[in-house]
């Protein structure tokens, strides 16, 4: 495993004493926070951010002084495997970590604000803001899970992120890239770095990577993995990091059972690499493996919630790669299946993506259509030929289905929107309690 120079990362590194300009801003960001809280317009903490950068644009940097910082990015399961990574590495001391996956620079200063005496940072970072947050905190660790398509009319193509990626890891060659050698593109973009550790963690997902985005030849894929045919160098590296269906494995002979709380073979991949970044950071790596393992509800996914008479599961996906994930985990033994999709701002308002997921496999499980994009969905079961009905709002989606459990998926704002209805209810239960 390589070794990131001392210099670079030491737990050692102290915090200078903060200049006045931040000082204003940590207490005008202190003053935001607790207005939210008292006008009842939730925590505050992206306010307390947003303030907080505005009247010091260096914040970041001068709070992450001093920490030792792994950073996670990629297109899909960025906040589970933040929540992992921050589970694996709390032997080592407190971690400051996000809880609602607020992933720009808001979010993330909100989160240095609060932890601003933990020595260590797990951090979700979007995947084009890596490259000036890595400026910033100077990570010691970086977790690169995936790379597709998602939010094109935000994001842009997805090799646009690959070469942005690339270059900001350029920038950092003392940084430890944990990267997922089974994704194009993300061994694209960790290739050329000086310390890598390769972990196979996966990519069931392979409609963004069909060339090679290094030279524009097709890339070929076998049982033994994938290759370039532009490139004979560049191919799928052997990996130092892998699991299987009951143990995860490791350099130097390492293996131990990976049981986790939360469904999914990706989650597995997920796991091994939070595990590989925190054991780049120090860990302990049987203790990581136990920690990963106590992750469970994330943000609300994959929550279980008690709507009257529904035991009501929640997942997220938010592109035809994580959709792709999510329908694999749908227990098609539920009693109900609600579907959730808006196209609001932070979805991505095109929803061509829905022609590539393969909503076919609901053949034989009758389908609730919701959300404020519920005829778009509709069409898209139709041609599916999934037997459905279609209601616009979720809860009232949920309360058609039959007693029993009930999954539903859905997107960013529909999954949001639903977790705030849910509260509402549950108030109002024990309200009339």
């Amino acid at each position: 495993m390589p070794d990131r120079p001392s210099s670079a990362g030491s737990a050692s590194r102290k915090s200078t004493r903060v200049p006045a300009r931040t000082s204003v801003a940590l207490a005008a960001a202190a003053a935001a926070r607790w207005a939210s809280r008292t006008a009842g317009r939730g925590k505050g903490s992206m306010i307390g951010g947003l303030v907080a950068a505005k009247i010091d644009p260096d914040i970041m940097r001068r709070l992450a002084a001093g920490k030792r910082s792994a950073i996670v990015t990629g297109t899909n399961g960025k906040s589970t495997t933040t929540r992992m990574t921050a589970a694996a590495m709390a032997e080592l001391g407190e971690v400051a970590t996000q809880a609602d996956g607020a992933n720009m620079d808001a979010g993330i200063i909100a989160t240095l604000t609060l932890s601003r005496t933990a020595p260590l940072c797990a951090l979700e970072v979007d995947e084009l803001h890596v490259p000036h947050v890595s400026d910033a905190v100077d990570p010691e660790v970086l977790v690169l899970l995936n790379l597709s398509r998602d939010q094109l009319d935000r994001v842009g193509e997805i090799n646009m992120i690959e070469r942005r990626l690339r270059e900001g890891i350029a920038s950092h060659p003392s940084t430890t890239v944990v990267a997922n050698c089974d994704d194009v593109l993300v061994t694209s973009a960790a290739f050329d770095a000086p310390h890598v550790v390769w972990v196979a963690a996966g990519a069931s997902w392979v409609g963004d990577s069909v060339s090679c985005p290094r030279t524009g030849e097709p890339i070929v894929r076998s049982a033994d993995g994938w290759q370039s045919t532009g490139d004979e160098n560049f191919r799928r590296p052997t990996p130092d990091w892998w699991f299987d269906d009951e143990n995860i494995y490791g350099p130097n002979g390492f293996s131990a059972p990976l049981t986790l709380a939360v469904p999914g073979r990706a989650n597995r991949g997920n796991a091994t690499q939070a595990v590989a970044a925190a054991v780049a950071m120090g860990a302990d790596p049987g203790k990581a493996v136990a920690a990963v393992g106590t992750v469970g509800e994330v943000a609300g996914r994959y929550g279980v919630h008690q709507i009257g008479n529904h035991s009501v599961r929640t997942l997220l996906a938010k592109n035809p790669a994580g959709w792709q994930e999510a329908l694999s985990m749908i227990d098609q033994d539920a009693d109900g299946l609600v579907i959730a999709v808006n196209g609001q701002v932070p979805d991505g308002e095109d929803l061509s993506w829905l022609w590539d997921v393969r909503f076919e496999a609901f053949e034989t499980m009758q389908v609730v259509a919701a959300g404020e994009r519920a005829a778009d969905l509709s069409v898209r079961l139709l041609y599916a030929g999934a037997e459905h009905t279609t209601i616009p709002d979720p809860m009232a989606a949920i309360a058609s289905c039959p007693p029993g459990r009930v999954e539903v998926l859905a997107n960013y704002t529909a999954f949001r929107d639903l977790g705030i209805a849910m509260e509402r209810a549950a108030r109002a239960r024990k309200a009339e309690q």
